[in-house]
C-alpha cells in the first residue's frame, strides 16, 4: 500500500504557438508501491465525436496509426473493427480522425508492447447502438512503459493537432506519414507541388476555389511544353489526311486491316509522328488527378471551405437530394461533377473534330475517350468537389490552349515539314515498333485460323 506522501504527478507544459503538449508522469514516493524492474501500462480510451458534414466519409478515414521503432508507419484498416496485441516497439502511437490527430509520443523511448482496439459505429447493419447517429469510432490504446527507472518517471508528450503537411512534418518524427500523399511518384507532386501552394495561400484570405484555379494554372503552365509538341504533333498528323484516305480507301472495309494498320504506321514514321501524342497529356493529367484523388478528399485547407454553391470542398456538394439511391450515382447531385463531365465531353468531342486522324489503328479508343467521362461522373458525384472544380477548370485551359495553339501554328507550314521528313531515308524500325508488327501479325494468324 502508498504511504502518506506517495502520489503519481501528471505535469504538463505547452508552448505558445504550438500543438505538442508536454506530459510528463511522475512517481514520488512509490517504491514501496512500484515494483522494481516492472512496466508501468498507460491506457488511453478515446470516444470520436463527428465533426464533418459526412460521417460516412469520417469513418472510413479515421484509425489508429502508429510508427514502429524502426521508423516503420502502419495501421489498422479504418473500416474493419480490430483486437490486436503487439509486443513491437513503438515510438507514438495516434487516433487520427479525417482531420485532426491525436497522437502520444514517447520522448526518450518506446512503448514496449500495445493493445490496440478498434470499434466502429454504424458500419454494421445487424449491431445498433445509440452512439451511432454522433459517433465515429471508440478506440481503446494499452501502451506498455519500460520499468520507470531510478528518476521514477517518464517524459511523453501529446500532439493535439490538424492533419496538416508541412506541421505534422516540421515535427520531424513521422507524423505527416498518416496523410494520405498518393502512391511513390505521386505523392511527389503533392508533397513538392499543392502542399506547398496550400500553404502559400492559406492565410491570404482568398478563397480555395481560386487557389485552386491557381494551382491549375502552374500545372497547366509547367505541361506547356508538353502540350506544344503535342498538339504540333497531332496538328501534322491532321494534315496527313489525305493519305490517310487513300489506304483507307485502298483497303476498304474487307481489306487485310492488318496491313493497313501496318501501313498507316508506317506513313506516321516517315512522317515524323506518333498517333500515341495525343495521349501523352492524358497521361500526365490523370497522375495530377491521381495524386490529387488522394489528397484533396485530407486536404484540411480545403475543409469546410466554401466557394459558390458549395460549402465544403474537402467533400462533395449537392444541389438536389434523393430520398432513394441511383445504383452507380449516388443519391444525390454534385453540379461541381456535372460541370466537369460536360467539359470533359467537349474536350473529348473537340479533340475529335480537330485531330480526326489521331486514333488511326486503335478502333477501341474513341469509344473509351466518350465512355470514360461517364466513369468519372459515377465516382466524381460523390467526391471532393474541389477536384471536380480542379478538372473542370483544366478542361477549359485545356480547350483554350488548344485554340491558341491553332492560330499559332500554321497547316501550309507543317504540311512542308511533314514532305521534308517524308523525303529523307527511312529510318530503321524501333525495338518498339518491331515488337507491335509482330504481335498484328500474330493477330491475323489467328483471325485465319
Amino acid at each position: 500500500l502508498a504511504r502518506a506522501g506517495s502520489y503519481i504527478e501528471y505535469v504538463y507544459s505547452l508552448k505558445g504557438n504550438d500543438y505538442m503538449l508536454g506530459y510528463n508522469i511522475n512517481f514520488v514516493n512509490m517504491d514501496s508501491i512500484l515494483t522494481v524492474g516492472a512496466p508501468v501500462d498507460l491506457h488511453w480510451w478515446m470516444r470520436f465525436p463527428s465533426q464533418e458534414l459526412h460521417i460516412k466519409k469520417e469513418r472510413e478515414t479515421g484509425s489508429i496509426y502508429y510508427m514502429t521503432g524502426a521508423d516503420k508507419d502502419d495501421n489498422m484498416t479504418p473500416t474493419k473493427e480490430k483486437d490486436s496485441t503487439d509486443e513491437a516497439a513503438l515510438k507514438w502511437v495516434a487516433l487520427k480522425q479525417q482531420f485532426f490527430t491525436s497522437a502520444l509520443i514517447n520522448n526518450n523511448d518506446v512503448f514496449t508492447g500495445t493493445h490496440l482496439v478498434q470499434e466502429n459505429y454504424g458500419m454494421n447493419e445487424n449491431i445498433k447502438t445509440s452512439y451511432d447517429s454522433k459517433y465515429v469510432k471508440y478506440n481503446r490504446v494499452k501502451l506498455t512503459l519500460p520499468a520507470p527507472g531510478e528518476k521514477k518517471s517518464y517524459s511523453l508528450k501529446y500532439y493535439f493537432g490538424p492533419n496538416h503537411y508541412g506541421t505534422m512534418s516540421d515535427y520531424d518524427i513521422g507524423l505527416e506519414k498518416m496523410i494520405p500523399m498518393g502512391w511513390s511518384v505521386f505523392s511527389y507532386i503533392n508533397k513538392l507541388l499543392v502542399a506547398p501552394v496550400f500553404s502559400l495561400f492559406k492565410n491570404t484570405g482568398m478563397s480555395f476555389g481560386w487557389v485552386i484555379l491557381i494551382l491549375t494554372l502552374i500545372i497547366k503552365i509547367l505541361l506547356l511544353p508538353i502540350g506544344w509538341m503535342t498538339y504540333k504533333s497531332s496538328a501534322k498528323m491532321k494534315v496527313l489526311k489525305p493519305e490517310i484516305d487513300a489506304i483507307t480507301e485502298k483497303y476498304g472495309k474487307d481489306g487485310d486491316q492488318v496491313k493497313k494498320q501496318q501501313e498507316t504506321m508506317a506513313l506516321y514514321r516517315r512522317a515524323g509522328v506518333s498517333p500515341f501524342s495525343g495521349c501523352l497529356p492524358l497521361v500526365f493529367q490523370m497522375f495530377v488527378l491521381i495524386a490529387l484523388f488522394a489528397f484533396f478528399p485530407a486536404a484540411i485547407e480545403l475543409r469546410q471551405k466554401g466557394f459558390w454553391w458549395s460549402d465544403d470542398l474537402s467533400t462533395y456538394d449537392s444541389i438536389k437530394d434523393f430520398s432513394f439511391n441511383v445504383p452507380g450515382y449516388g443519391d444525390h447531385v454534385s453540379l461541381f461533377a456535372i460541370l466537369m463531365f460536360a467539359s470533359t465531353l467537349a474536350f473529348t468531342f473537340y479533340q475529335q473534330k480537330m485531330f480526326p486522324n489521331q486514333q488511326a489503328g486503335m478502333p477501341g479508343m474513341k469509344f473509351m475517350m466518350y465512355f470514360m467521362p461517364f466513369i468519372f461522373l459515377s465516382f466524381m458525384n460523390s467526391y471532393s468537389a474541389g477536384l471536380s472544380w480542379y478538372y473542370f477548370v483544366a478542361n477549359v485551359i485545356n480547350i483554350l490552349q488548344n485554340l491558341l495553339l491553332r492560330k499559332l501554328i500554321s497547316d501550309t507550314k507543317l504540311r512542308a515539314e511533314v514532305d521534308a521528313a517524308m523525303k529523307k531515308p527511312a529510318k530503321a524500325k524501333s525495338g518498339w515498333a518491331q515488337r507491335l508488327e509482330q504481335a498484328a501479325k500474330e493477330r491475323q494468324k489467328q483471325i485465319k485460323r
